[in-house]
């Protein structure tokens, strides 16, 4: 059934992981729909990872030029509206990223392909596609369906599958030079801002003890760092504690963080918003204390704890001390 495009977001030379995620949740479509793989990339000449993609899918259609090589919104519609409309995929995914939203709705416009946003998973039910989405702050699963089309784009939330690869394929790379007739690009690619890694790197910690808006106050949080001391670990939040000025941003985990793959992961009073979530799907061990026992961070702990998060600190703090 036609063929499933997954756009490639890259940048800096390199394939960002939810690229790879899609990647996989795609395979396991095209398997279940009778579809071929294809990886949509658009960018540079000879983009070094172009391999690495074909070991994934069934066809790379690379579109190279060197205005290509960084990311333009504009740029991505007006190529991806060209090749939609003339392979007719059955499924077009994107990332649910700052890069996918940005083009997202106006290629569904464009195309005339029905967009869900923010999918948390893509079901097959009679060979129709469905989506999954989280509302209430993600307590709640919604199924979504489509209205008959073509075909359907969606995007795809960060962390929401595995990026294993899958199988062992040698994908056909197709290269295309940029389209010599595109309209002028309305914004121009200036160059990348990268915040600076901090007094300490998250990323690199085997234990991560964090905090969320449940700490309750600025000065509570030297009670979680004395934990976090005696573990030999490192204090790390979720992004309310940034926004409120409690800790530096290169503590937070999350799509507007850091990505952390820490061997246990303790969260004291985090929710587990999607975005928190997205941050910590390579961690090894999940343990989660929250006083709410419907917080949808226990949906992807390992072990959880319902309880005031400062009886577990103290409770720990004991046992550590001995």
């Amino acid at each position: 059934m036609g063929e499933i495009f997954v756009v490639v977001e890259h940048r800096k030379g390199e394939v960002r992981e939810i690229t790879y995620q899609m990647l996989w949740k795609a395979n396991d479509l095209c398997q279940k729909l009778g579809s071929t793989l294809t990886a949509v990339l658009i960018g540079g000449k000879n983009e070094p990872f172009i391999q690495s993609l074909a070991e994934r899918a069934d066809k790379v259609i690379a579109i190279e030029g060197e205005t290509a090589r960084n990311f333009s919104g504009d740029l991505y519609k007006e190529i991806l509206c060209s090749l939609v409309q003339e392979n007719r995929p059955i499924l077009t995914l994107i990332g649910h990223t700052s890069w996918g939203m940005d083009f997202a709705p106006s290629l569904s416009v464009k195309t005339g392909y029905p967009v869900a946003t923010d999918c948390v998973d893509v079901l097959v039910e009679n060979g129709i596609p469905k989506v999954v989405r989280q509302i209430y702050s993600g307590k709640v699963f919604s199924k979504v369906s489509f209205k008959p089309a073509d075909g359907y784009l969606v995007t795809i939330r960060s962390g929401a599958f595995p990026s294993d690869k899958v199988g062992d394929r040698k994908g056909e790379v197709v290269r295309r030079d940029l389209p010599a007739d595109l309209s002028e690009m309305k914004r121009q690619f200036i160059g990348f801002e990268d915040a600076g890694a901090g007094a300490v790197d998250i990323t690199q910690a085997e234990l991560l003890v964090s905090i969320g808006r449940g700490v309750g106050e600025a000065e509570n949080i030297a009670v979680v760092k004395e934990l976090a001391d005696l573990m030999k670990g490192v204090i790390s939040c979720s992004r309310p504690v940034v926004d409120k000025n409690w800790l530096p941003k290169y503590h937070q985990v999350g799509t507007s963080g850091k990505s952390v793959k820490p061997k246990v992961y303790l969260a004291f009073g985090i929710s587990g918003a999607f975005q928190h979530v997205a941050g910590i799907t390579g961690a090894g061990t999940v343990i989660a204390v929250n006083k709410d026992k419907k917080a949808p961070i226990f949906r992807v702990a390992q072990y959880g704890v319902v309880e005031d998060l400062f009886k577990v600190v103290e409770a720990l703090k004991g046992k550590l001390r001995g």
